[in-house]
Formats: C-alpha cells, sequence, structure tokens
C-alpha cells in the first residue's frame, strides 16, 4: 500500500468522510490524475464582462464539442429599477434571435420585513410557441447593492435530431426588497443547432456584471 493510500486510510470516518489530516499538500500533489466527476469535466470557455450593455451575445464556442454548455450569472446589475433578465437563442449564428420555444416559470419570494412569502407559477413569464425573449428572473432593483445570480444550462444545442432543452435558476434581490428565487426551464423548438445565446433586460442596459460560459464534457 503506498503512503498516499495509507494517509487516507487512516483518515476516512465509518461514514466515508476523509478527515482534514488525509488531504494534505504532499498527498495532493502526488496525483498525476483525477477520475471525471458524474457529471463531466467542467471547461471555461468564455467570459463577458457588461458595462452599460444593450445585451450580451455568446456566439461562438456553442458547438459540437460538448454535450452542455453552463450560462454562470454574477453580479448582474440592471441600469433600470425592475427590469426582468432574459434570454434567446439564435440559430443563424447572431443575426437573428427568434427561436420557437415552448417554457415554464415559477418562483418563490420572501421580502425584507418579514411580512410576505409566495411559491407561485410566473403565468405572465412563459412562453407557449413564442419566439420572443424568455424570462429567466423577476425584477432586478438597481440600487447600488442589488443584483441577479445564477446558472442557464443548455442542453445539446449542436443536435439537429432533437429540441434544445434549457433548465435556468437565479436569485434576484428586487427592487421592492425581496429575495425572489426563480426557475425557468423549456425547449426551443428546433432540430436546427443553436449556436448563438443573447441576454438583455426587459428594460434598459444591463450596466454591471459578468457571464461566463462553460463546457461540460461527457464522463
Amino acid at each position: 500500500m503506498g503512503s498516499i493510500t495509507r494517509g487516507l486510510s487512516n483518515n476516512i470516518t465509518t461514514g466515508g468522510v476523509i478527515l482534514p489530516a488525509g488531504i494534505t499538500n504532499s498527498s495532493v500533489s502526488a496525483v498525476t490524475s483525477f477520475a471525471n466527476a458524474a457529471g463531466g469535466t467542467l471547461t471555461l470557455l468564455s467570459t463577458q464582462t457588461a458595462s452599460a450593455s444593450a445585451t450580451i451575445s455568446f456566439t461562438t464556442g456553442l458547438d459540437s464539442t460538448y454535450d452542455e454548455y453552463i450560462f454562470k450569472f454574477i453580479n448582474i446589475h440592471p441600469a433600470t429599477d425592475n427590469a426582468e433578465f432574459q434570454f434567446n437563442m439564435s440559430t443563424d449564428s447572431g443575426s437573428n434571435y427568434n427561436v420557437t420555444k415552448t417554457t415554464t416559470f415559477f418562483l418563490a419570494q420572501h421580502d425584507e420585513a418579514d411580512t410576505y412569502t409566495s411559491l407561485e407559477y410566473g403565468a405572465s413569464r412563459d412562453l407557449a410557441q413564442g419566439t420572443g425573449n424568455q424570462f429567466i428572473s423577476v425584477g432586478v432593483g438597481n440600487d447600488a447593492d442589488q443584483n441577479v445570480n445564477g446558472s442557464l444550462t443548455l442542453f445539446n444545442p449542436s443536435s439537429t435530431t432533437y429540441v434544445k432543452h434549457y433548465i435556468s435558476t437565479t436569485n434576484s434581490s428586487q427592487g421592492s426588497d425581496y429575495s425572489v428565487n426563480s426557475y425557468s426551464a423549456g425547449y426551443g423548438n428546433t432540430t436546427s443547432a443553436v449556436n448563438a445565446v443573447r441576454f438583455i433586460m426587459s428594460s434598459g442596459n444591463i450596466d454591471d456584471g459578468i457571464i461566463k460560459l462553460y463546457g461540460v464534457k461527457k464522463s
């Protein structure tokens, strides 16, 4: 038994938890490779930073290289109070963002004063074979400390056989001082390859924030 194996085996509880003493600089640096996690390897493909931007578009990197793509939203701050964060897809490299979509949207919210809570379906924020922008958050406040964070996963966008499913989760500090957790999912009803994605506010610019695009390879 090697020294790394002994070190780990001596520091694993009966419940399978590795104790801090089992992981050291020397033991980790001696490992030459790690097996892929069950969800596949995550690779950062590109990063875009908003600066009073009307839109943020990803027109490269969405191809057959990866089985799914994940967009991460970090500190997205709108210029307009209560603007709603949205997205759309393109099959012509960004010339048009108008893919037909059928989607769902629901949200949970709780105000800072602890006087209101709700869990509800957002019927005004879904699409039934619509080509417009899809909501992925409700109104985001534009106070200096307010923003929206979250992610959107797009599955197998290069397929020419299947529709293009997506799942999005965000949490926003709403203009009236609510924490709002929004969930949207659905599919682009097209068998053409989706090769561009655009993010936009319902009103005004994206004042600040970062969007990162990752590719996820099958394990």
